[in-house]
This record gives structure tokens, sequence and C-alpha cells, in this order.
């Protein structure tokens, strides 16, 4: 079987030594050395000043929500994984959805303002397939309109991005804070774990509180808060994954750099921000209609091939996240086209993830584009 992804497992004998140290210490949890060691070896590698960790993805968008103390709407694209929009319903704040670029496949800058109204607090744009947003332009309009700013970068581990001043950067840098997913499928990952970044000093000291059941001390509660600690057996394996990272780069690179060759023409693929790098996250295809998909998909599970559609449905389309209650002057008419999702529909009913982990070796690679190239 050829799956979608592939967990990447480091050298074992490393792993076993950081196990090895956490069974001498006894400390398993609760800022153990190597999750102190791993956010500031992550800090050095991204180039970011505060790094995080937490259990996971998701909870690090639940932590930024409550840090940021967001009420009411938060705009955001119906292009993403679920979480994405779930963590807001969870937390009681209302998506409001604003159509993508087809082109790049990240919310569109310029359909944010039409949905801004005073129930609106923050903007929450994805970084897809860890293809930087027109930071610089989504910053503008949250300080014209007083808005917090997180992205949702689970994708974009490793991914910079140049200014219109010439200044390059860690895209991680942007916004109030942004959030990284470290799942098991991921570029960089810690089995299951994630990261909240910011540069500001006292919004990381808050972070650290909320995750840690807001506790000061052995008999002091300073505040709410939950449990969304990483623990060291994850750290351990983020460290691991950390000394190969270069490698696990450029066996993605070689992956995707020979799909993009073999396949171009015959699929469309995502335009890259020209003020940054392909991190080389994913593999994603456009087919030129979403039959001709189901027809490729459908050949390549018969040859034992599993792509997968990512990311399907449009989340505006799911019952939970809907905008069916009349709450503020943005549901004056949900007939209004700022409201409509065509791009996100159409990208969302036609875009396949092809194969694409280190270890897939070249002569399984030809075997999926053939499988492709066959249906053509």
């Amino acid at each position: 079987m050829i799956p979608v992804t592939k967990a990447y497992l480091p050298n074992k004998e490393k792993y076993k030594a950081y196990v090895d140290r956490i069974y001498d210490s006894g400390w398993l949890t609760n800022n153990g050395s190597l999750l102190i060691d791993l956010e500031k070896r992550l800090a050095e590698h991204l180039g970011v000043r505060n790094i995080i960790c937490v259990a996971n993805g998701s909870l690090a968008l639940q932590v930024a929500y409550k840090a940021l103390g967001l009420k009411g709407e938060v705009i955001t694209t119906p292009f993403s994984f679920v979480a994405t929009s779930s963590t807001l319903v969870w937390e009681g704040l209302q998506p409001v959805y604003a159509d993508i670029n087809p082109s790049c496949f990240n919310l569109d800058q310029q359909n944010i303002e039409p949905l801004i109204t005073d129930e609106t607090s923050a903007i929450l744009p994805a970084h897809v397939f860890g293809n930087p947003c027109q930071v610089e332009s989504i910053q503008a309009i949250a300080d014209r309109h007083n808005l917090k700013v997180i992205y949702d970068a689970s994708h974009a581990f490793g991914t910079n991005y140049t200014e219109s001043n010439g200044r390059t950067q860690s895209v991680l840098n942007y916004g109030d804070i942004t959030t990284l997913s470290f799942h098991a499928t991921k570029l960089f990952h810690t089995v299951e774990g994630g990261a909240v970044i910011t540069n500001d000093d006292e919004l990381a000291k808050k972070i650290r509180l909320l995750i840690n059941f807001g506790i000061t001390g052995p008999v002091t509660i300073e505040s709410v808060g939950t449990n969304a600690k990483m623990n060291e057996f994850e750290a351990a394996m983020g460290l691991c994954i950390l000394d190969e990272i270069d490698s696990i780069k450029a066996e993605r690179k070689r992956i995707w750099q020979k799909y993009s060759q073999e396949l171009i023409g015959r699929l469309d693929f995502q335009q890259w921000n020209p003020q940054s790098k392909n991190n080389y996250s994913y593999a994603p295809v456009l087919f030129e209609t979403e039959d001709k998909l189901l027809e490729v998909e459908a050949k390549l599970k018969e040859n034992n091939i599993f792509p997968r559609r990512y990311f399907y449905p449009s989340l505006d389309k799911l019952d939970f996240s809907k905008t069916d209650v009349i709450t503020s002057k943005a549901r004056r008419s949900m007939q209004n086209t700022k409201f409509k999702m065509n791009h996100s529909h159409d990208i969302a009913s036609r875009i396949l993830c092809l194969p694409m982990y280190p270890g897939l070796s070249e002569r399984k690679q030809n075997y999926i584009i053939k499988c492709i190239g066959d249906m053509f």
C-alpha cells in the first residue's frame, strides 16, 4: 500500500538515548529538560522569539483564542483542515468565512474588509500547504480595524517570507500569534504536538500560564487554564526529528519536483507566493473537473495507492460552522456575494494530495505517476 503520507521515524538509537535520560531523571512531563531543550532549539532553527510547545495543534489554536480574549466573530478561511473552524466553534466563537484566492488557495485578503462588523474580534487565515498568506496586507487591515490576527501555520514549518522592503524572516513571526501542528504526519513532528508562537513576551507568559491550569506555584492558581502541556517523550521525538530535518526537507523536495516535472501540463499546481519558497509539506494537484478527480482517485485505489482530498468539503458546508444565526449586520443577506465561497467550493471539489513522505521510493513514485498518466 502507498499511503498519502507516513510518519517519519528517526534514528532509533538516538531516540532510545533520550528515553534513557527520561528514565534516569524520572521527569515525564511538566516542563522537563527535554522540552526546554526542544523549545530553545526550535526558536533558533525557526528564527522566532517565543515558542511554547503544547500537546497538539488544536489546543494551540484554542489557547491562542483564550490568550487574546477573542469574542464574537472571527473571519477565517473555508479551505483548511477542519480544526481551523472546529476550534472556533468549540470556544464559542463564530467563524465568518471569506473566500479564497483560487491560485494560491489562501484566504483572499480582498474579501476580509466587507465582512468586518462591530462583532469581529480577529482574523484567522491559514498558510495552506505552507504557502504564506499576504501577511503585510492582512496586518494593515487588522490595524485599521483594531483586530487581532492569528495564523494557522500548521503546514508552514521552516517557511520564510520576504517583505516588500526586502527583509526576510520566518512567516511564523507575523500576526499576534501563530500556531503550528506537530502531528505525526507533518514535515516536523513530535508524534502529537503543536506550538504557539508570539513576539510578545508578556503574551508568552500568559500562554505558559494558560497551558498549565493557571498554576503559578505549589499552592497558587492565578487564573483559569487547561492542560495543554507537551510531555518528555514527545519532546524527545522532536529533538531527534530536528537533527534530521535537512535530509527530510531534501527528500520531500525531490519527490515534489518529480511530480511537478512529470505532471505539469496534465494537472494544475498551487501558485506559490513569490515572496517565499515552497517547504514541500504536501503535493496537491488540481484536476479539470471533480468527475476526473474521482475517476483518477478510483483508479489509484485499485492499484493500492491512496491519495487524499485535502481539503474537502469546504468548511462553510459543515453544519456546525454555518453562519445561519442572525447576530449582526454581517447577516443581512446570506445571498450577498460576499458570503459565497465559490472559489473554495470549486478548489475543494477538484484537489487531490498525492503521496508525499520521506521513504517514498522513486520506483513507487514512478508507478503513481504512470497510473495517473494512463488516465489522460
